[in-house]
């Protein structure tokens, strides 16, 4: 029987009932149903305190969370929380957690320490994604694929198959059959491809996002190493669980295949990833796993929102097929209803939103405290153009990647080479920063350094016989520096960054502005501790914004927040205008084959609505203008609103309906003229352009 733990009100005094019996549970199994604002982080970090002061390891607990950020604000609630319980003095740090971290930042340090026994190379690389992308894209064309005479999926479609059928455990059939009809006659070249790909990978030593994962569960299939794991860790702590795919499942069943020390926190809800191989029915079956069921408790206290609004939240979840029931309240002072706000089209939306914002800002709410959510990027095309023309300044989540950067992925490409000379795509993205090497000579570097292992002498015998023989002699110089058995970081990296200056001075015009991010980059490789943490952590969980080929200078005081959805969880904002709340759009047309596939697009609204503190418009164009055709007359389509608002969630809200201005008369004296008059004008002014 487990020791009884009395109650420990001085981990965090500001801990409800409900959130005081997960902190201070046992060690059985136990899912915490956490609904938006409720305490969820704080929750966790509170239960990892309390079982570090009450005896466990720090090093034998694992947590495990869905981004670097998230993993450190664990981390630090959690000492913050354990200084104060143990009576620590402000001098002494409190006992840190060394194992918190993302699913594939843990499952690359545990992969580089179990490589031997398990047939990898202990310098394995690992690819992004675009690194992926090109290494399949090899594959399709040594494999004639590229050369069909009918469509044959692109590297990044294959990719996107490949990725689905790993995440998911699904068959290729299947997968193709759900989500890439189109895909399916190509069901055995696909096979042949992702069979070429992955022996690609296993002679190249480097592994993808997806093998971060499935080596691990792998591994964990195995009876000795799976207990050797299970006993390092004592307890594992996980934060949204509901974003769990099947693979990630497994590792933590197999892991503690009793669910003893096994903790998930997350809300089913919130399950809005299915497109990434996302399975909810993970939180939704976890109590039925173990034998006794895992304990399930629910925190429904929300402290972000008023009552009306979680009343509409509420009544939108009700209607979901399958959940965990739970009905979100607070006591936060009663706030304004939500309003469902009916509008003539998308123009009318766009502008309506620029009035409201506006509106607020003068009021007093600042625009960076409002944001303005849609389902896809796309929604906000016309709202742009409508803030762009009445200059309110607008900040957009989501564009270029930091890793996309080509100065960035030319410095990181270096260091991955240099640390595993087989990775084929980094050395000879590598031999073209030489200058008078092309990609010729980087080809036979590269086959060269694939059909033997001594990468000093490949070099060697490769030594150009041109101009290019100094600056190939450096190159080699700076091989042999990074490439010993343990090189001294971050001095590697100071190291690589000097020889790459003068291709970046001679390869872009703007090079001071990306010499700024390589020096931001330098500053953030001093805080790890190896080469392999730094790569591998940057890899699998960048930076969101670079500065390779940026926009203008962002100097404004303030601005408005547009974001999709699901960009937005996780945030929150005073004021939240949700776009095209009517079905083509939420639900998507493409998403309405399965009742699946629609209680996600039901969770997508539901987070949406969540993230408002105060107020809340779900915006309701009636039409939709077709601007895939050409300009003759005035082609739309009609849209109705959302199934998703029902009249539970109706009766919630407040609806409204703004007043439609005229459209001025025609002059008496232009009554008689035809028709068409105004399309021939157009037509005619366009001509001239034509």
């Amino acid at each position: 029987m487990p020791a009884v733990i009395t109650a420990a009100p001085d981990i965090d005094p500001r801990l409800n009932a409900a959130q005081r019996a997960a902190v201070e549970h046992g060690d059985a199994p136990l899912l915490v149903i956490a609904g938006p604002g409720a305490g969820k982080t704080g929750t966790l970090a509170a239960r990892a305190a309390r079982l570090v002061r009450d005896g466990a390891d720090p090093q034998r607990l694992l947590m495990l969370t869905f981004s670097r950020r998230a993993a450190r604000e664990m981390a630090q609630r959690v000492s913050r929380l354990l200084h104060q319980a143990l009576g620590l003095p402000a001098a002494t740090p409190a006992p840190g957690l060394p194992w918190a971290g993302t699913f594939h930042a843990v499952g690359a340090r545990l992969l580089r320490e179990l490589a031997p026994a398990l047939g990898l190379s202990p310098r394995f690389t690992i690819l992004d994604r675009s690194d992926a992308e090109d290494l399949l894209a090899w594959q399709r064309q040594q494999l004639g694929l590229a050369a069909q005479r009918q469509r044959f999926p692109l590297k990044g479609t294959c990719l996107a198959i490949y990725s689905r059928c790993v995440n998911t455990a699904l068959p290729l059939a299947q997968v193709l059959a759900d989500q890439f009809p189109w895909c399916a006659p190509w069901q055995d070249e696909l096979n042949a491809l992702f069979a070429a790909y992955a022996r690609a990978k296993q002679d190249q030593a480097v592994l993808d996002y997806d093998d971060l994962l499935l080596c691990w569960a792998e591994a964990l299939a195995e009876p000795t190493v799976a207990r050797a794991l299970a006993a390092r860790f004592s307890h594992v702590l996980v934060d949204e669980y509901q974003d769990t795919n099947r693979v990630q499942a497994q590792i933590l069943h197999r892991l503690k295949p009793d669910g003893r020390g096994l903790t998930v926190v997350g809300d089913d809800a919130q399950a809005i990833y299915g497109f990434r191989g996302a399975e909810v029915e993970n939180i939704l079956q976890f109590p039925r796993l173990f034998d006794p069921a895992a304990r399930v408790l629910t925190l429904a206290q929300n402290y972000r929102s008023p009552p009306a609004l979680l009343a509409a939240s509420n009544a939108v979840m009700a209607a979901a097929s399958k959940r965990h029931a739970k009905t979100m309240w607070s006591d936060l002072a009663s706030g304004a209803r939500p309003q469902i706000v009916t509008l003539a089209d998308e123009a009318a939306q766009a502008v309506w939103v620029a009035d409201e914002v506006l509106r607020q800002r003068e009021a007093g709410l600042a625009l960076r405290r409002q944001a303005v959510l849609f389902r896809t990027a796309r929604h906000s095309a016309l709202l742009e153009l409508e803030l762009t023309r009445r200059r309110i300044p607008f900040v957009k989540f989501g564009g270029l990647q930091f890793m996309a950067s080509s100065h960035v992925k030319d410095l990181l490409s270096l260091l991955r080479w240099t640390q595993n000379p087989r990775h084929a795509l980094a050395g000879y993205r590598c031999a073209l920063l030489v200058p008078g090497v092309g990609p010729a000579s980087a080809r036979r570097l590269v086959d060269a350094l694939q059909s033997q292992d001594d990468a000093r002498r490949a070099l060697q015998a490769l030594r150009p016989r041109t101009a290019a023989a100094a600056d190939w002699t450096a190159f080699g110089d700076l091989f042999e520096r990074l490439h010993g058995p343990a090189p001294n970081w971050p001095d590697a990296f100071d190291a690589a960054l000097a020889w790459y200056r003068p291709q970046l001075e001679r390869l872009h015009a703007d090079a001071a502005i990306r010499w700024a991010d390589l020096q931001q980059l330098q500053q953030v490789a001093r805080g790890y501790p190896s080469r392999d943490r730094f790569v591998a952590e940057l890899t699998l969980d960048p930076p969101q914004a670079s500065s390779d080929e940026p926009g203008p200078p962002h100097r404004d005081e303030d601005y408005l927040i547009l974001s999709t959805i699901h960009s937005a969880k996780g945030q929150e904002w005073s004021a939240v205008h949700v776009l095209n709340v009517v079905d083509g759009c939420m639900p998507a047309d493409l998403a309405v084959g399965s009742t699946r596939e629609i209680d996600e697009e039901r969770r997508l609204l539901y987070v949406a609505m969540t993230r408002a503190q105060r107020q809340l418009h779900l915006l309701v164009p009636q039409r939709f203008h077709v601007s895939a055709q050409p300009r003759r007359g005035d082609r739309h389509l009609y849209a109705p609103r959302s199934r998703f608002i029902t009249p539970e969630v109706e009766a919630a809200c407040a609806c409204v309906t703004p007043p439609v201005e005229s459209a001025p008369a025609t002059p008496e004296w232009l009554q008689d003229a035809p028709a068409d008059l105004g399309v021939r004008l157009q037509d005619r002014l366009q001509a001239r352009w034509r």
